[in-house]
């Protein structure tokens, strides 16, 4: 009789974890449809969001975090003109995609960032504490990812909103 609980038991924390490891990796990911302000980059003159012309877009994001969104597209503007219009992130860092949307590759971009590729603000604030970033390669390759940003970090430990930054929007209970 232990035996046949024993194996009762591995059988559901098997079942269990399969069904843990589908949620975190498969479950609530949309594609991201690609509109005329799919990938916008923000102005240096203006510090208003510009929509930045792109091809190839895909994209995937989900309900269940700000910090899933990812996509991949090309752009024909060329890098020096992006240096010279919009905004350029010093502490860019991809998040890292499921397996599955193989053609975002954290790693490779967090190394070539500082080098080939050059990281701008897309959208600061997109949620409150999330900022969009955008990096471009010279040969036209973008991605883009959602990142926390100073004030996100302060107040999603607890700690009161900093100087600078903007009231947090309130939470309904």
């Amino acid at each position: 009789m232990a035996r046949i609980i024993i194996v009762a038991m591995l059988v559901m924390a098997a079942v269990l974890g399969g069904v843990l490891y589908y949620q975190q990796v498969y479950a609530y990911y949309e594609d991201v449809v690609a509109g005329p302000d799919a990938i916008m980059l923000t102005s240096v003159s203006t510090g208003a969001a510009e929509p930045l012309l792109i091809q190839n877009f895909a994209g995937i994001d989900a309900i269940s975090s700000p910090l899933r969104y990812r996509a991949c597209f090309e752009t024909p503007i060329s890098q020096a003109t992006l240096t010279e219009t919009f905004v350029i992130v010093e502490n860019a860092e991809p998040r890292v995609a499921p397996r599955w949307f193989d053609c975002f590759d954290a790693a490779q971009i967090g190394a070539d960032l500082g080098g080939d590729a050059i990281a701008f603000m897309g959208v600061e604030n997109i949620q409150y504490g999330i900022d969009r970033i955008v990096a471009i390669y010279p040969d036209g390759r973008g991605y883009a990812w959602h990142q926390i940003n100073q004030c996100g970090e302060v107040v999603f430990d607890g700690n009161p909103v900093p100087e600078g930054c903007p009231q947090p929007p309130e939470s309904p209970n």
